[in-house]
């Protein structure tokens, strides 16, 4: 098996790959670096900052609208923010331990998945590359609804603002990001502060559950997993913005700056949303202006709403270039991250057309369907590799071409045993229907691919 083996990261070295990079905080030039691993010289920051670039992105209409769901779905309030908060636990945690492996690999996530699948990553990396367009026309949607009721300007016009700005966020790269979330955050919870005070003044918020029985369990379930494919998107991404932090930077912080950020923002902004349910329906940006109060309060909040989405679109439009580049194609990061935003349109424009309920609900799930597997498959093979190592430099690590083969099976193997447990308007898998609409998928794909990996690489250690 040896003799198959290569280097994991050996086209991660490419001139294409290589550029400017930040070198210290406040740095603002254009980042043209890219999968290329970061050299410890080039280090800089603290964990501290990972707080602000995870929490900022999760204060949009977004998040809002998702809380809403659970009113939607049947269950209430309170039922609703606990099936939240369960599922935001969970996806946090997994990205709060990938995001760990930045200071230690100086490497982006998908360029680090590289060591687990080897050149089979590439399917992934498309994989995540059109994930990141998803996520673009979820969080661009409401962007463009705020700045069109704002401008009472066509919403297609406004669309196209909204992309234009967060690409030229992305196009400035890692430091810009970073400092653009910082300033967002206090921005975000001023805003939201005051959005929730009036929500709850003069509106009827605590909705008691419309199920009951099985249905109700279902109906928690399923909020529960809307939840969970929130937070455990940026599972794939995590990385990419510690990549730069020093390699002693503690692991401990690291994890818990970016749990806390993840976890702080999504709970507290779907509880507004739950809270909301009654006012927010289709017309998000109409009634975000009608619970302000219109005026001078009602436009601040859709122009914060609507920098929020270009904050939060940012991100996916850099680490979508990431992908783009693990993919193989050698073309400078901030081109690539231009062609995620291109592409962002059409998908806004189709969402904006139609059942927006429906329509979001089924590509928030499936777009995220098949990121626990990934994460049970790199964390298997991680563990394998860092054991006893303070750093993994993934250009010198070796892949067998049966350990990436083995990977992608499993991927695959996993995302297909998850079908039938799949609740979305796109697919409703038999188990599902039986569970009164209980979506129990997220959890399917990451046990299998955890099981089928895990044991492969477990019979691979004993062997040698």
């Amino acid at each position: 098996m040896a003799a198959e083996a290569s280097p994991a990261g050996s086209s991660l070295t490419d001139h294409a790959y290589t550029g400017r990079m930040p070198a210290r905080a406040g740095d603002m030039a254009v980042e043209t670096h890219g999968i290329a691993p970061i050299p410890p010289d080039n280090r800089y920051g603290t964990a501290r900052r990972l707080f602000t670039v995870w929490f900022a992105p999760q204060v949009n209409m977004t998040v809002v609208f998702t809380g809403t769901l659970a009113v939607v779905l049947g269950l209430g309030f309170w039922l609703g923010l606990l099936a939240m908060a369960v599922g935001t636990v969970i996806g946090s945690l997994a990205v709060g331990y990938l995001s760990t492996w930045g200071p230690r690999t100086g490497t982006a996530q998908l360029p680090n998945a590289r060591m687990a699948f080897g050149g089979t990553v590439a399917v992934v990396a498309v994989i995540q590359w059109l994930s990141s367009i998803a996520w673009d026309g979820l969080v661009g949607l409401f962007g463009g609804e705020a700045l069109a009721e704002l401008l009472g300007i066509p919403f297609w016009l406004a669309v196209v603002i909204v992309l234009a700005a967060q690409g030229a966020v992305g196009v400035f790269g890692y430091e810009v990001i970073h400092r653009v979330q910082a300033v967002m955050t206090v921005v975000l919870i001023v805003t939201f502060a005051v959005f929730a005070w009036k929500l709850i003044d003069g509106h009827q918020v605590m909705s008691p559950p419309t199920l009951a029985g099985p249905d109700l369990a279902g109906a928690f379930v399923l909020e529960v997993t809307i939840a969970l494919s929130l937070a455990i998107s940026w599972a794939s991404y995590a990385s990419d913005y510690s990549r730069y932090l020093p390699v002693r930077t503690s692991r401990r912080a690291v994890f818990g700056y970016t749990f806390a950020g993840l976890a702080v923002a999504y709970i507290a902004v779907q509880a507004i949303g739950v809270a909301a349910a009654g006012t927010l329906t289709d017309q998000t940006a109409a009634g975000v202006r009608t619970i302000m109060g219109g005026g001078v309060l009602g436009a601040l909040a859709l122009l914060v709403i609507a920098l929020g989405s270009v904050a939060s679109n940012a991100m996916n439009d850099y680490s979508g270039s990431l992908a783009l580049q693990t993919v193989g194609v050698r073309v400078r990061r901030p081109v690539s991250a231009v062609v995620v935003v291109v592409i962002a349109f059409g998908l806004i424009m189709w969402l904006h057309s139609g059942d927006l309920v429906a329509r979001f609900q089924g590509v928030l799930l499936f777009v995220s369907y098949w990121i626990p597997a990934f994460v049970a498959i790199v964390a298997i093979d991680w563990r394998y590799r860092s054991a006893g190592r303070e750093t993994v430099d993934p250009t010198a690590e070796l892949t067998a071409r049966t350990d990436g083969v083995v990977a992608l099976v499993t991927f695959f193997v996993a995302f297909a045993a998850a079908v039938p447990f799949m609740h979305t308007n796109l697919i409703i898998g038999p188990v599902a229907t039986a569970l009164h609409g209980a979506d129990l998928a997220y959890f399917v794909n990451f046990l299998v691919a955890a099981v089928v990996y895990g044991g492969f690489r477990l019979l691979r250690a004993r062997r040698s």
